[in-house]
């Protein structure tokens, strides 16, 4: 099959074919209709998960996230079947082998559910990692109708199902962008927008809010000392999928919280799935791109420039 692959360490992934993967045991054979594209895949395929304790078996597919049509079931699944149009994710397990930028794909079974029928693939490709990130995130620091979150690195792909499920919980949503991104994010359900590219955001938000704000969700950088804590209150909770202070800087800043792996198993999924299908969550892509250009998407995430979803599609 073809697929978007690290043939071995430290080579630059490239499309070529390698051999189709055979179900195993709790797992689940789809035909890749669509792929979505996440800042995890460029680690991959660096081999930094090595890093973290995760041995690599090459070839390695790269992607994570996917929308398919079941080709064949392991043993032991029996919440799909054989022609079941379904999304799903890859989960981080060792060994990291593989992925979703292919013709096939192997998901563990605990990672799939059915699509629903008014969601198409590209759609339903870009809401495993990160729809489960910004649930996820939300959920560590509890937040109640009424108070102020500030949403750091809003404009991603995360970052616009973080917005819109604050909104829907009645949470007023302060998040960064820079200018351009501004009517999009009020338009997700943000209250305010805050440039960050026009000064310290902890500045720009206490001028909003002289008291702070209650809560910090960050979904940008790798520094943590960058994190704008400055902007919360006294009392108040900090969550992130990108950097987050450690426990002491946070308990010296009067603040609680900390880091958030996220877990896209099929009980987080299918809710979210069920309301993009529903029209109550907008599921933001912003751009498509065939296999072949793959790569450049990666590029693309890599510096940045993505400002949404971004989908390979098959």
């Amino acid at each position: 099959m073809r697929a978007l692959n690290v043939p071995a360490a430290g080579e630059q992934p490239q499309l070529s074919d390698v051999p189709t993967p055979v179900p195993t045991e709790g797992t689940v054979l789809i035909r890749v209709k669509a792929a979505g594209l996440n800042p995890i895949d460029n680690a991959v395929a660096a081999g930094m998960l090595a890093h973290w304790g995760l041995p690599y078996q090459y070839p390695t597919v790269i992607g994570r996230d996917a929308a398919g049509v079941v080709e064949a079931v392991g043993e032991g699944v029996d919440h799909v079947k054989v022609g079941d149009e379904v999304l799903g994710h890859v989960l981080l397990a060792p060994p990291i082998s593989a992925g979703t930028l292919a013709e096939y794909a192997l998901l563990p079974a605990a990672a799939v559910t059915k699509k629903p029928a008014g969601l198409d693939f590209t759609t339903a490709a870009a809401l495993p990692l990160a729809g489960a990130s910004a649930v996820q995130v939300i959920d560590a620091i509890h937040p109640q109708p009424g108070q102020t979150v500030l949403v750091n690195g809003a404009s991603g792909g995360v970052g616009s199902f973080v917005v819109q499920l604050l909104a829907a919980r009645g949470v007023k949503v302060v998040a960064t962008g820079k200018a351009r991104d501004t009517a999009r994010l009020k338009d997700l359900g943000a209250t305010q927008v805050v440039d960050h590219t026009a000064g310290p955001v902890a500045d720009q938000v206490r001028a909003l809010y002289p008291d702070g704000v209650d809560a910090l969700i960050n979904l940008h950088g790798m520094d943590p000392s960058a994190v704008p804590l400055g902007a919360v209150r006294q009392g108040g909770k900090v969550s992130g999928v990108a950097a987050v202070p450690d426990e002491a800087t946070l308990s010296a800043a009067g603040l609680t919280g900390g880091s958030v792996m996220a877990m896209p198993v099929r009980e987080v999924l299918a809710p979210l799935a069920e309301q993009a299908a529903a029209g109550k969550l907008q599921v933001v892509v912003s751009d498509v791109l065939p296999l072949e250009r793959a790569a450049e998407g990666l590029g693309r995430l890599a510096t940045g420039g993505a400002g949404g979803k971004l989908v390979v599609t098959l």
